[in-house]
């Protein structure tokens, strides 16, 4: 019968996949992910817009453009559980401004970072994976 090789190795390699330094690791690699997306958000939202009484409201399909501040001040990371991070916007109307009402197109700033970042945030959990 061969001898297999590399039994143990393996062994310990998948105990460690699911230790507690695993969850650390890609905790923190999830939260810094999330943070990214919220950054992104951010921008979206700054870039090029002009508050106060010189105000233009963004196009249809654009992120929204800065007035007041409260949305993009309102965008948060938070981890909620160890391999659960959430990303949200807690102003009143961000869900009115990223998905549109029966009254006013779409403005969405959330979905368009999540897709921008999906690659970085990708290659953050990889990179706490293959370090454990």
């Amino acid at each position: 019968m061969p001898r297999i090789t590399g039994a143990k190795a393996h062994s310990d390699r998948l105990k460690a996949l699911t230790g507690p330094e695993m969850i650390r690791q890609v905790g923190a690699a999830l939260f810094a992910g999330g943070q990214e997306i919220q950054t992104e958000a951010q921008i979206s939202i700054s870039t090029g817009a002009v508050s106060g009484r010189n105000h233009i409201p963004s196009k249809p399909g654009e992120p929204p453009n800065y007035d007041s501040g409260v949305l993009a001040n309102n965008i948060e990371t938070e981890l909620v559980a160890p391999l659960k991070v959430e990303v949200s916007s807690n102003a009143p109307y961000s869900a009115a401004l990223e998905y549109g009402t029966s009254r006013m197109s779409e403005r969405p700033f959330m979905r368009p970072a999540v897709a921008k970042r999906r690659k970085e945030v990708t290659a953050l959990v990889r990179r706490a994976v293959s370090t454990v």
